[in-house]
């Protein structure tokens, strides 16, 4: 009896360090270069629990530990153009994430778009067990490794600078699609309602609000007010939008007054900067 309870223990250790493992390794990847120290507080396990884990993933050829950190050296999808945007308003990108993924249950079915925005709200989600539908590959390369995740993937036509699938492939397997929440990202937001860059990916994320109980929108404030090619939806078709503290006062009545939940992510004092406009889809 004493043996197999020491083996279940055991078998139970293993497995946590494999879950740790991975969440490292997305750490690492979707940052390119990450510091010890912050690692570890991200895990909440010592430095030395993390060089040990980083020692092993450098032998299996996933990272490099150098100076001050380490630097993912495994594969991942070339986006030249979606890694550009990643960088851009950050800080407000993860504060939002931090506000939705707040408001998501274990056990929850949830559409992704393939925003930079939701790329931040996944990274988060990652590791948690969830019911997954998404149309970005690189959202999906977060959730694959973790096995409590039930994950979707969508097909259609793939935008190679994105990794997002599109068009009537992706519309007409949408459309068999029931998820408690569908969370987007806009390239602009003005009094007419939500806008994206891309004609075809409107007519596939319509299909994923659809898909949708609730519709979250998740989208930093310099989005609003600007203006983009392709119209996806009024404001009145929005349940929820999510944005950070920098949103004008207007703004904020306006949103109110078209019956919207206006959820206020805070921003951290680096990021306190005068606006720039949005410039185009992912974001």
């Amino acid at each position: 009896m004493r043996e197999k309870e020491e083996i279940n223990r055991m078998s139970g250790k293993i497995l946590l360090a494999e879950y740790r493992r991975a969440q490292l390794v997305e750490l690492v990847r979707s940052r390119r270069f990450a510091g010890l120290q912050e690692l570890a507080g991200e895990l909440g396990v010592s430095e030395s629990t993390i060089r040990r884990d980083l020692e092993l993933l450098e032998d299996l050829g996933l990272v490099r530990r150098v100076h001050g950190g380490v630097l993912f050296i495994g594969s991942a999808p070339a986006l030249p153009h979606f890694e550009a945007r990643q960088p851009v308003r950050r800080e407000e990108k993860q504060a939002i994430a931090r506000r939705v993924a707040g408001l998501i249950e274990d056990g929850e079915s949830l559409i992704l778009d393939g925003g930079t925005t939701t790329f931040e709200v996944a990274r988060l989600l990652a590791g948690r067990p969830l019911h997954i539908v998404t149309n970005s590959l690189p959202i999906a390369d977060l959730f694959a490794p973790h096995p409590n995740c039930d994950l979707v993937v969508v097909g259609g036509n793939i935008c190679p600078r994105t990794g997002v699938s599109m068009g009537p492939f992706a519309v007409e397997m949408l459309a068999k699609v029931r998820v408690r929440r569908t969370i987007i990202s806009v390239a602009a937001l003005n009094e007419e309602g939500c806008f994206n860059n891309n004609r075809v990916l409107v007519e596939t994320e319509r299909a994923m609000l659809r898909a949708g109980r609730q519709v979250i929108v998740v989208a930093d404030s310099s989005k609003f007010g600007q203006q983009s090619i392709a119209h996806l939806c009024s404001l009145e078709d929005i349940h929820v939008i999510v944005t950070d503290e920098g949103l004008p006062e207007e703004w904020r009545t306006r949103i109110e007054a078209a019956g919207v939940t206006l959820l206020l992510a805070p921003r951290p004092a680096s990021a306190l900067t005068p606006h720039q406009p949005g410039d185009g889809r992912t974001n």
